[in-house]
């Protein structure tokens, strides 16, 4: 199985200024080399069939995705309208500053299927196609945010895959995702 960055997740994960929570001590090539070269901890289901995360140890130091929501950190959220590429509509995004968070025990990598990255019009030279990246204490899957899942039920052409909102996995998503936020340095 041949994995590779997609455009979109290399400048997502590998910005050209680097930040403070984005993957660090690797570059683009390293980090898909070593994809390539070890096997995951566990490989889960994602929200669709062309869809699978790969849970590997983190061999970084990069820092947890998310920080909980508490009285003491609640002034330091901040919030925008942004949009992930200039295709995409800007919806309302939310994340800390002045916050950092530890250090992840796992990077629990995004991919899509050839044949569905084909389909969004974004083709590969490999069986998959790294979309995004979760940096987790636990080997565990974080809830998609709700307004991801929204761009996704919108189709392909709005930036989303095209996947149907499901209700159930659209509550849990908004009960973890009301407790917790992204972070920015």
């Amino acid at each position: 199985m041949s994995i590779v960055l997609t455009p979109f997740a290399r400048t997502r994960l590998f910005p050209r200024t680097p930040r403070g929570n984005t993957i660090q001590d690797c570059s683009a090539e390293q980090f898909e080399a070593h994809l390539n070269s070890h096997a995951p901890l566990r490989v889960l289901e994602g929200y669709a069939p062309f869809c699978k995360l790969h849970v590997h140890r983190n061999w970084t130091s990069t820092r947890c995705l998310t920080v909980p929501i508490r009285d003491d950190n609640r002034h330091l959220l901040r919030s925008a309208y942004e949009a992930r590429s200039r295709e995409e509509l800007p919806v309302l995004v939310r994340w800390f500053e002045g916050v950092e968070s530890p250090i992840a025990d796992y990077l629990i990598v995004i991919l899509y299927s050839a044949a569905q990255l084909a389909l969004e019009g974004a083709p590969i030279d490999a069986d998959w196609g790294v979309v995004g990246c979760l940096y987790t204490a636990e080997p565990e899957e974080l809830p998609m945010a709700p307004i991801t899942m929204m761009r996704n039920a919108l189709g392909v052409e709005e930036g989303g895959s095209g996947v149907a909102l499901d209700r159930d996995a659209y509550l849990r998503a908004v009960a973890f995702w009301d407790n917790n936020a992204n972070w920015r340095p």
